[in-house]
Parts: structure tokens; C-alpha cells; sequence
């Protein structure tokens, strides 16, 4: 099992309807079939933890039954319009994939 964790850190510049752009593109990732599970968020309101970050805007976690799922996945279509209409909105972006 493959668990994909991706943070987004959207730029400053990114307006309300840039966000909920994202966001409507970030969820249609949960179409792709090859998953055990995906979810989407954005940071909880946790009590502050000096290990807590909530800098991000948005996060990805998508659990694959092996790395060939999570490599597909890469380039499945759905993937590749997510990419085509939301990478120019994001500043930062950090992945994480323990096994």
C-alpha cells in the first residue's frame, strides 16, 4: 500500500473563485478509479501545536494498493486536466508517499 499525501500552498494573488476553482478541480480527482480511498481538505481548527502546520490551503491523500496504481494515477486524464488548470495557481507543493 502506497499512501499519497500532497499539501498545496496556493499563491497570495489567488482569489475566492481561484480557491474554489482548485478546489472543484482537486475534487474531481476522486473520480479516478484506481484508488482505495481519496480525500480532500482543507487545514482543520485544531488547538495549535507547535508540530501542527496549517499553512497549507489545500491537501490531497489518496491511498493506492501498490506504487503501479499510484504511477498510473500520474497519468491518468483526470490527473492531467487537474494539472492543466491548477498548477499556475499553486506557489508550493509538497508530497509526501510512505509506504
Amino acid at each position: 500500500m502506497l499512501v499519497h499525501v500532497v499539501l498545496f500552498w496556493l499563491k497570495e494573488e489567488c482569489t475566492e473563485a481561484d480557491h474554489a476553482e482548485f478546489r472543484k478541480y482537486l475534487d474531481t480527482l476522486k473520480e479516478i478509479d484506481l484508488m482505495e480511498a481519496c480525500y480532500t481538505g482543507t487545514p482543520a481548527d485544531v488547538p495549535s501545536r507547535p508540530m501542527i502546520d496549517t499553512s497549507y490551503d489545500f491537501a490531497l491523500t489518496c491511498i493506492f494498493k501498490s506504487i503501479e496504481d499510484h504511477n498510473t494515477y500520474q497519468q491518468h486524464p483526470i490527473h492531467s486536466v487537474f494539472l492543466e488548470h491548477c498548477e499556475d495557481k499553486w506557489d508550493k507543493v509538497l508530497v509526501y508517499d510512505p509506504m
